[in-house]
C-alpha cells in the first residue's frame, strides 16, 4: 500500500493510492483504513511530507557494518525541520558546509516502548525517504548535533510511504543538479530496522507518525544555495528539494 499526504482546498489530507487516484482515508495508521469517499487524481495533486511526526530521531555511526563495534547512539531533530517534496532547504552562509544525506526513514504505526527484535516490525507502518540535511562543520562544535541538524527544511520526507517493502537491501542514490554523486544500499547500514527500534524504544516511546532516520551509508554530498538535491531509494522513489539561502528575517 502507498500512503501519502496531499494538499487540498480543505487542508492536508491522508490518502492511499488506488490506480490513478488518491483516495482519502480517515486514519492512515489504522490496521484497515476507512475511506471517506473523496478521491483526487494522482497527476493533479501536490504531495506534502507523508506524516507530521512528533518525534524525529536518527541513528549516528550507522553507515557501515563496521560501525557495530560501539553500541548504537541516536540524535534528535526538531519536528519543525520536516518539509515535503519540493520544500525549500534553507541554509545560512555563515555556518559552514552543508551536506545532504540519503536515508531510509521508518514511519511508526502505533505507540511502542521496549520492543524486541522479534516484535519491532509490528510497530512499523512503512518506509519513506529522508534527506537528513546536516551542517558538517557544526558537528565539530556540538556533540549533540543540535547545531548541525535543525535548520529550516533540514528534514525533507517523501514522496510517500510504502508499507509493503523489505528494507534490508534497497539501492540508494544521491544526486545534485542532475548528477549522481553517491550510491549505496541499506544492506550497508550497521543496524537493522528491528535492532534500531529495539535500541531506541529502550529509552523513549515512539508513536504514530514518528520517524526514525536509519543512517547514511556514504550517501552524502555537499550542496550550496542554488543547487537541486534529489535523494532516491529503490522501491520508494525519489525526493527532490531546492537549496536556498536562508532569509535574514524570521
Amino acid at each position: 500500500m502507498r500512503i501519502a499526504r496531499i494538499a487540498t482546498e480543505d487542508g492536508p489530507r491522508p490518502v492511499v493510492q488506488d490506480g490513478h487516484y488518491w483516495r482519502e482515508v480517515l486514519d492512515p495508521f489504522a490496521d484497515n483504513p476507512a475511506y471517506t469517499g473523496r478521491h483526487h487524481p494522482v497527476d493533479a495533486t501536490r504531495l506534502l511530507a507523508p506524516v507530521q511526526p512528533t518525534v524525529v530521531v536518527g541513528l549516528t555511526h550507522s553507515g557501515s557494518r563496521d560501525d557495530r563495534a560501539p553500541h548504537p547512539q541516536a540524535f534528535t531533530k526538531s519536528a519543525r525541520t520536516v518539509t515535503g517534496p519540493g520544500g525549500v532547504v534553507a541554509v545560512d552562509d555563515d555556518l559552514g558546509q552543508v551536506n545532504i544525506e540519503t536515508e531510509l526513514a521508518i514511519v511508526i504505526r502505533r505507540s511502542c516502548r521496549r520492543v524486541t527484535v522479534d516484535t519491532a516490525l509490528e510497530n512499523v507502518l512503512g518506509y519513506t525517504i529522508a534527506n537528513d540535511v546536516t551542517l558538517a562543520d557544526q558537528m565539530l562544535l556540538d556533540r549533540t548535533m543540535t547545531q548541525a541538524k535543525n535548520g529550516d527544511g533540514f528534514t525533507p520526507l517523501g514522496p510517500w510511504i510504502e508499507t509493503d517493502l523489505d528494507p534490508r537491501s534497497l539501492s540508494m542514490s544521491t544526486h545534485v543538479n542532475g548528477d549522481t554523486v553517491a550510491t549505496a544500499s541499506t544492506a550497508h547500514l550497521a543496524w537493522t530496522v528491528a535492532e534500531q527500534l529495539t535500541y531506541l524504544t529502550r529509552y523513549l516511546r515512539l508513536g504514530p507518525g514518528d520517524v526514525v532516520l536509519t543512517g547514511c551509508p556514504g550517501t552524502f554530498a555537499p550542496v550550496k544555495p542554488g543547487d537541486q538535491a534529489v535523494v532516491a531509494i529503490d522501491g520508494i522513489g525519489e525526493l527532490s528539494n531546492p537549496i536556498r539561502t536562508s532569509p535574514m528575517s524570521p
